[in-house]
């Protein structure tokens, strides 16, 4: 069911969300609609992950690099 919604903007913003609603080949309804509609989502904002990526999590060390563990990996690297 739509209903109707009075705004009050600024006409340059009026202008603008114009001309970008006629760039991509939609109404400035729909595009406030979309808009409005993502702002309010209850969905979690994560993605999702596949079965694959959650089975390797954990396998890399988290350690953080310092200067030190460079300059040792180099030093074995060339040496």
């Amino acid at each position: 069911m739509n209903a109707k919604l009075t705004l009050n903007l600024s006409k340059v913003v009026i202008d603008h969300a114009k001309g970008y609603a006629k760039d991509h080949h939609t109404s400035l309804s729909k595009l406030i609609e979309n808009y409005l509609g993502s702002l309010t989502k209850k969905e979690s904002k994560k993605a999702k992950v596949s079965p694959l990526v959650e089975s390797l999590t954990g396998i890399i060390p988290n350690e953080p690099v310092t200067a030190d563990h460079k300059k040792e990996y180099l030093a074995k690297k060339y040496s």
